[in-house]
C-alpha cells in the first residue's frame, strides 16, 4: 500500500508541478469547490427529508406540496454542479495526460534511453509504447476521479457525522449474559463498524486484483505490438509461406490474454459476491437499526428518515473504497507500471561505460585502445590505435560478424560495452544504420529526416528526387509514406536515404552498407552525385566491397577473426592496411 501511495505521489508531481500542468492545479481546485458546493446540497437534502415526510404524516398538504418544489430546486442544483464538475475534471485529464505523457516521452528519449533500454534486457521493460499511450491515460483518469472523490468524501463525512450525531439522541438499550448494556448514540458507531468490517473483506478477497490487472495490461500490449509487427513484415512472411506460424503466434499470444482473462473475472465474481449484496443493503441497514428507536417512540417518522438519510451518507462515504476497488486496482497497476518505466529509463541514461568519447582537438577521428564486448561481458573485437583524417574517404573492411555495425555504434555513443577512448571532432556528424529508418507522414517528410518537412522548399525535395532517379515520387511527395513507401525496392529506399545526407550536410558521415541493394552502375552514379554535393565531408563506410563514386578510398582492413575467448591469443588484435589510393 505504501510502495502504491509512493508511486502515484511521484507521478503526480510530474503531471503537477511541470509547465503546463501548473494549471490543472487550478481545474482541481475549482472540481473541489463544486464537489464542497456538492456536499451542501446533500446536507440540504437530509433537512428536507425529514421535512417532506413529516409533513405527510401530518397530512399538511401545503407543506408537502412546497416540499416537493424545494426537492426540485435542489435536484436542478445538484444536477448542474455535478455536469460542471464532470466537464471541468475532464479538462483536467486531457491537461494532465499530455502534461505526463511529455514528460514519459521525455525519459524516453533523453541520453537515448530508449535505445539502451532496446539493447539491454536486466532493465526488464516490456512495451514502453504501451505505458505511454494506455498506462498515462489510466493513471491520469483514475487519479482526478478517484482523488477528487476521496477528498470530497472526507469533507462530506465530517457533515453527515455531525448530522447523524446531532439525530442520534438515543441509546441503544439490551441484556447480554445477565447484564445490560447501553450503547449511547449507537447509530453513529455502527456505520463506521460496519464499513470497516466490509473494507477489510473486500480487500482480503480483491487483493490479487493488482498483480492480475497488471499482467492483462501486459499481455494486451504484447498482442498488439505481435499485430502491429506483423504489418510491417507482412511482405516476408508472404514470400516465406509463414502464414500458420504467424497464425499459431498470434493464437498463443490471445491465449495468454484469455487465460489471464480468466483469473481477474474469477477473482472480480469472488469479489463482488460480497460486494454487490452490500451496495444493494447498504440503503436499507439504517432503517433497520433506526427502527428500534420509532418503534419505540423516540422518533418521528420524519426522523426516521432523516436519520436514515444521514446514516446512508455516512455509510455510503466510508464506502468509498469498497465501491471504488476495481479502480483503486487499476490506477495502482498502472502507476506501478509508469514508476518501473521512469525508473528504468533513469537507469538506462545513468549507465556508466568504459568507452570514453571526448572532442578530438585536431579535427580527426581517433581510436585508441579500443576493445568492444557483449552486454554479457564477451570480449568482441581489439583494435589497434587509429587515427582518420578529415577530408579523407575510409573504406571499414572486415569478414561478416567481426563486429563493423558495432564499432559504428561505439562511435556513435550508443554502445557502452568495452573500453578504450574514442576521440571525436566537434564537427556536425550523421550516422546512416543498414536499415534506414522512415518516418510517419509523408515521402518528403521520410527524405528529409530527421530535419521537419516543412523546413525544406518542396522543389529542393523533387530536385533530389530526381537527382537520385526517384522522380516518380515527386507527384506524391506530400502523400502517406506508408503506401508509397511500401512500394519502394531496398535500393530505391537506400537512394532515398541518402539524400538525408545532403540536407544535413555534415563534415563526418559514417554510412553502413550504403548501397548494399545497388548495382555497381547505379551505386557509381549515386555516390558521385553525393560527393559533388558533399565536397568537404568526410565519409567512413561499413561495406563488403570498395565505395564507388567517391574519390580516392582509403582501405582500413579489419583482417581478424572476431574475439571468441577471454584469453589473448596472437591474432586478437587485426591488422589495420592502408591500401594505394584510387
Amino acid at each position: 500500500m505504501l510502495a502504491s501511495l509512493g508511486q502515484i505521489w511521484r507521478l503526480c508531481v510530474l503531471c503537477a508541478w511541470r509547465p503546463g500542468g501548473r494549471l490543472g492545479i487550478v481545474y482541481f481546485a475549482v472540481v473541489f469547490g463544486l464537489g464542497l458546493v456538492g456536499v451542501h446540497i446533500s446536507v440540504r437534502l437530509i433537512r428536507w427529508t425529514a421535512d417532506f415526510f413529516n409533513a405527510l404524516q401530518k397530512l399538511d398538504v401545503d407543506e408537502a406540496i412546497r416540499q416537493i418544489g424545494v426537492f426540485f430546486i435542489l435536484i436542478a442544483i445538484s444536477a448542474a454542479l455535478n455536469l460542471s464538475g464532470t466537464y471541468i475534471r475532464k479538462l483536467l485529464q486531457i491537461r494532465w495526460r499530455r502534461t505526463l505523457t511529455d514528460a514519459m516521452l521525455d525519459h524516453w528519449l533523453a541520453g537515448k534511453a530508449f535505445w539502451h533500454l532496446r539493447a539491454r534486457t536486466e532493465f526488464g521493460l516490456d512495451n514502453p509504447d504501451q505505458r505511454i499511450a494506455e498506462d498515462c491515460r489510466i493513471f491520469v483518469f483514475r487519479l482526478t476521479t478517484e482523488a477528487l472523490e476521496l477528498i470530497t468524501n472526507i469533507v462530506a463525512l465530517v457533515s453527515f457525522v455531525a448530522i447523524l450525531w446531532s439525530l442520534s439522541t438515543f441509546a441503544l438499550t439490551f441484556t447480554l449474559f445477565g447484564a445490560e448494556i447501553s450503547i449511547p448514540r449507537y447509530m453513529v458507531w455502527a456505520a463506521p463498524a460496519y464499513v470497516a468490517i466490509s473494507s477489510g473483506i473486500t480487500h482480503w478477497l480483491g487483493k490479487p486484483l493488482l498483480a492480475l490487472n497488471v499482467e492483462q495490461q501486459k499481455t494486451e500490449a504484447d498482442f498488439r505490438f505481435g499485430l502491429a509487427r506483423f504489418r510491417q513484415t507482412g511482405e516476408a512472411v508472404a514470400l516465406a509461406g509463414g502464414e500458420a506460424t504467424e497464425r499459431r503466434i498470434f493464437k498463443n499470444g490471445f491465449e495468454a490474454i484469455a487465460d489471464n482473462w480468466r483469473q481477474l473475472i474469477r477473482r472480480e465474481l469472488i469479489l463482488g459476491m460480497f460486494t454487490r449484496p452490500y451496495m444493494q443493503t447498504v440503503l436499507r441497514i439504517p432503517l433497520f437499526l433506526a427502527l428500534p428507536a420509532f418503534l419505540a417512540g423516540k422518533l418521528t417518522f420524519g426522523g426516521l428518515m432523516q436519520i436514515g438519510s444521514a446514516f446512508q451518507n455516512v455509510v455510503t462515504t466510508l464506502s468509498w473504497f469498497i465501491f471504488s476497488y476495481r479502480d483503486l486496482a487499476e490506477l495502482a497497476s498502472a502507476s506501478a507500471r509508469l514508476d518501473h518505466f521512469v525508473a528504468a529509463t533513469m537507469e538506462a541514461r545513468a549507465g556508466t561505460s568504459d568507452v570514453r568519447i571526448e572532442p578530438s582537438a585536431d579535427g580527426t577521428l581517433k581510436l585508441a585502445g579500443l576493445q568492444l564486448s557483449s552486454p554479457g561481458g564477451r570480449p568482441i573485437q581489439a583494435l589497434d590505435d587509429v587515427v582518420l583524417r578529415p577530408g579523407e574517404t575510409i573504406w571499414l573492411q572486415a569478414p561478416s560478424g567481426f563486429g563493423k555495425t558495432t564499432l559504428l555504434r561505439a562511435i556513435a555513443g550508443l554502445w557502452r560495452h568495452g573500453q578504450g577512448r574514442i576521440e571525436r571532432p566537434l564537427e556536425a556528424a550523421s550516422f546512416l544504420p543498414q536499415l534506414p529508418y522512415f518516418p510517419l507522414g509523408g515521402i518528403a517528410a521520410a527524405t528529409v529526416y530527421p530535419a521537419a518537412a516543412e523546413t525544406v522548399p518542396r522543389e529542393q525535395v523533387a530536385e533530389w528526387l530526381r537527382a537520385v532517379g526517384l522522380g516518380r515520387l515527386v507527384d506524391i511527395a506530400d502523400a502517406e509514406a506508408g503506401a508509397a513507401l511500401a512500394g519502394l525496392s531496398g535500393g530505391e529506399r537506400q537512394r532515398l536515404a541518402l539524400i538525408r545526407l545532403v540536407v544535413e550536410c555534415p563534415a563526418w558521415a559514417f554510412l553502413d552498407e550504403p548501397t548494399s541493394a545497388l548495382d555497381e552502375g547505379a551505386e557509381r552514379n549515386l555516390m558521385q552525385w553525393l560527393r559533388g554535393e558533399l565536397p568537404e565531408t568526410t565519409f567512413v563506410i561499413v561495406a563488403h566491397r570498395r565505395p564507388l563514386g567517391l574519390g580516392p578510398v582509403r582501405e582500413l582492413c579489419l583482417s581478424a577473426a572476431p574475439l571468441a575467448v577471454e584469453e589473448p591469443t596472437a591474432r586478437t588484435k587485426p591488422d589495420l592496411v592502408a591500401s594505394p589510393a584510387s
